[in-house]
């Protein structure tokens, strides 16, 4: 077992206090929007030395391993067999905290084949691994989860025309009525993409159009009017952090969503998506790609964007849990990079399971770990890596969530 210090991410869209909270640390007035819990090369998290292995550098972390460092050591043995042999030696998952207060880009992330390509375009093209108008900063498709630590707003893939054009209907500006006219070309996926394609990139000499719409939402909502007060709130949200941005009108053209706090989505690649509020548990294939079009001050890539997008009508992918033992529930995706279970502790002992290698985050209570001779304490916020083999007993009152490999 290794006990693991995330690597924080402080970008603008976080809350000051969600996460650190959580961590059981003192808000410094930061914003920390992502918490990273895993081995990426972009973020991998620091390995806690026990008390007597303690560096003496000047913070205490200097000299502490990444994660990815212990990992490289042993893969096989960290990892398991299996794992190796299906993704190689690096762990294959990538466990986050995230806690938006304004919403996020407007995103899609890509496939495997798609990420390969475009890693391999730009690095042909000289663009730096780390600079900012880079678009692909690794080879891996990115699916993601997630999972409700409080009531938490989304938008994920794309209504279907006909309700698309209801909510956009009488906001009466010539962007708007062009964009509704494209909705209802040919089969509803290509007047999705026409639609979708026009908001974000067509008619520049409208841009003004935005900031009309955005009255009118604001009156029919004010008047009882609005056809889903639920998209008009987001695209208001939308609207007072990225003012005159079309990702306020392309809001309209997806689907609101709130996950209760237990509650857990899917998002997979090529699904339109951006996260507006909340805090959550994210598990995912450990990548970073992400293919930016709107509400984000961070590097854009709207043709690019509509080249991996995914235009088929969809509702959101909420996932239900398997009920596997007294406990412990399991949230499975259907990708073969993680899975997340959810336990529960609190009369009786419950053991930690799952083979390969795994991550334990506690997001309530007081719990141990017992592995063997070996105790490890668990309060709220603590998360420990167990390696292939390595099944610990939890007990104490809590719950803890555990991300691993199928």
């Amino acid at each position: 077992m290794y006990r693991l210090a995330p690597a924080l991410r402080h970008y603008d869209w976080g809350s000051t206090t969600a996460i650190p909270e959580l961590l059981g640390e003192s808000a410094d007035g930061s914003a920390v929007a992502e918490a990273w819990f895993g081995a990426h090369a972009h973020g991998s998290s620091l390995v806690v030395p026990h008390t007597d292995e303690a560096s003496d550098g000047p913070d205490g972390r200097e000299t502490w391993p990444t994660l990815a460092d212990v990992v490289a050591r042993d893969p096989r043995l960290l990892l398991g067999e299996d794992v190796v042999e299906r993704f190689g030696a690096e762990l294959p998952f990538l466990l986050k905290l995230v806690a938006p207060v304004s919403p996020l880009s407007l995103q899609v992330h890509p496939s495997l084949e798609q990420a390969a390509v475009g890693w391999v375009r730009e690095e042909r093209s000289g663009v730096p691994a780390a600079a900012d108008h880079r678009t692909y900063r690794d080879t891996n498709h990115k699916p993601e989860m997630l999972y409700a630590l409080t009531t938490f707003e989304a938008l994920s893939g794309f209504r279907t025309p006909r309700r698309a054009a209801e909510i956009l209907d009488g906001l009466g500006t010539p962007l708007i009525t062009s964009t509704i006219e494209r909705l209802r070309y040919g089969h509803s996926a290509q007047g999705v993409r026409s639609a979708f394609e026009y908001v974000l990139l067509g008619a520049r000499d409208r841009d003004a159009d935005v900031g009309v719409a955005v009255e009118r939402i604001a009156a029919r909502l004010e008047s009882g009017t609005s056809p889903s007060e639920h998209a008009d709130t987001i695209a208001l949200r939308i609207a007072r952090e990225h003012p005159g941005d079309r990702g306020i009108l392309a809001s309209l053209l997806l689907n609101p969503v709130t996950l209760r706090p237990g509650e857990a989505m899917f998002v997979p690649a090529g699904a339109v998506h951006a996260y507006i509020a909340g805090l959550g548990v994210e598990v995912m294939a450990s990548s970073d790609n992400v293919v930016r079009a709107a509400m984000t001050s961070k590097h854009r890539d709207a043709r690019a964007l509509l080249d991996i997008v995914d235009v088929r009508p969809a509702p959101p992918i909420r996932l239900a849990p398997e009920h596997a033992r007294s406990g412990v529930e399991v949230f499975y995706a259907p990708v073969e990079d993680f899975e997340l279970a959810v336990l529960t502790v609190d009369e009786r002992p419950v053991e930690i399971d799952g083979g390969g290698p795994r991550i334990v985050l506690a997001i309530e209570g007081d719990l141990e770990l017992c592995l063997g001779d070996v105790v490890e304490r668990l309060p709220r916020g603590a998360a420990v890596f167990l390696a292939d083999g390595e099944d610990p007993v939890v007990r104490g009152h809590g719950r803890l969530v555990r991300a691993g490999v199928p």
